[in-house]
């Protein structure tokens, strides 16, 4: 499918990487109402959506996931959601493992490539109510996630209509390694803080798995995979958990019509993280590069970011 040209034109101060980035972090607000639900998981272990429900009764659902140390209360989530509500849709904003306020029951969590939680919770979601259509909508690592699924050697329910993802990292390994440039310094620490602090409660309740003394000694994100995530969940190490989960090398199976948006300036993004190949010779993947956007950003003169519109735009064309 030919690479789509963007309409994203924002203001010159929304056209520099950290501004928008951090803005759609850290300074936007968005208020809207969620009814939680706990779904018991197979293994024990459970996970938390957040919905929100359109006025009159919807036949159409969206399911996001939220990006690394994020959550469904995160204002991206909101404000995606919000949009796709008053247009009359339900929406199931997904809490990975742990991200949810409370930590969950057992010693794994969640990662880039956890694609049994995303299954039940669409086989959940698909039980709870007859929809007609059920839409994915993806941030960060869970836009790679979702496009690992979609890509993967699973049949994938009729229902699963279109998706969109948004600041993916699709080449987890040479992502890592682009937040490593001293331009993203802030950026990594902060998520190596947050993931610690993550981990020293995970160590309080599996003190037999984990130490304080591992936890402290980390300091790096590739430290946390290799002490943590890739031991929590059944992989050599860190560089091993890239390679078996980064979503580029799904994209040529995908079959249902998804839109990727990732922008040129995403300084998350490494060179890997924009398919072009990929996107002109499977039909179903549609790729977009706007010049501007950072990550997760996509700011508008108003209330929607462009993601948010662009998403209802193009699952919208795709159900026609």
């Amino acid at each position: 499918m030919p690479i789509i040209k963007s309409k994203y034109q924002p203001s010159f101060l929304f056209r520099n990487y950290h501004v928008s980035t951090v803005y759609s972090a850290t300074i936007r607000r968005i208020s809207l109402p969620q009814q939680r639900e706990r779904v018991d998981l197979s293994d024990g272990d459970f996970l938390d959506i957040d919905w929100s429900f359109s006025p009159e009764p919807a036949t159409k659902v969206l399911l996001i996931v939220h990006g690394l140390e994020g959550s469904a209360k995160r204002p991206y989530v909101l404000g995606l959601a919000k949009y796709f509500v008053q247009n009359g849709w339900d929406v199931a904003a997904m809490n990975l493992r742990g991200c949810s306020g409370e930590l969950n029951r057992r010693f794994r969590s969640y990662h880039a490539g956890a694609t049994g939680d995303l299954q039940e919770i669409v086989e959940h979601i698909l039980k709870k109510q007859k929809y007609k259509h059920v839409c994915f909508n993806g941030f960060s690592l869970g836009g790679n996630l979702m496009l690992k699924y979609l890509g993967e050697n699973r049949e994938v329910p009729k229902e699963i209509s279109a998706a969109v993802m948004v600041s993916v990292p699709c080449d987890l390994h040479g992502s890592l390694k682009q937040l490593q440039k001293k331009e993203n310094f802030i950026y990594a620490r902060r998520f190596l803080y947050k993931l610690q602090d993550h981990l020293r409660q995970r160590a309080c309740e599996f003190p037999d798995e984990l130490s304080q003394e591992e936890v402290a000694a980390c300091d790096s994100l590739l430290d946390i995979d290799d002490l943590y995530t890739s031991r929590a969940h059944d992989f050599e190490n860190a560089l091993d958990y890239y390679n078996k989960n980064s979503s580029l090398q799904f994209l040529k199976k995908i079959k249902v019509p998804t839109l990727l948006i990732n922008a040129k300036n995403d300084g998350f993004l490494s060179p890997q993280c924009y398919p072009v190949d990929t996107a002109g010779i499977n039909p179903n993947l549609f790729l977009e590069m706007p010049d501007y956007g950072g990550h997760v950003g996509f700011i508008q003169q108003q209330e929607f970011t462009y993601n948010e519109e662009r998403a209802m735009e193009f699952i919208g064309k795709q159900l026609e």
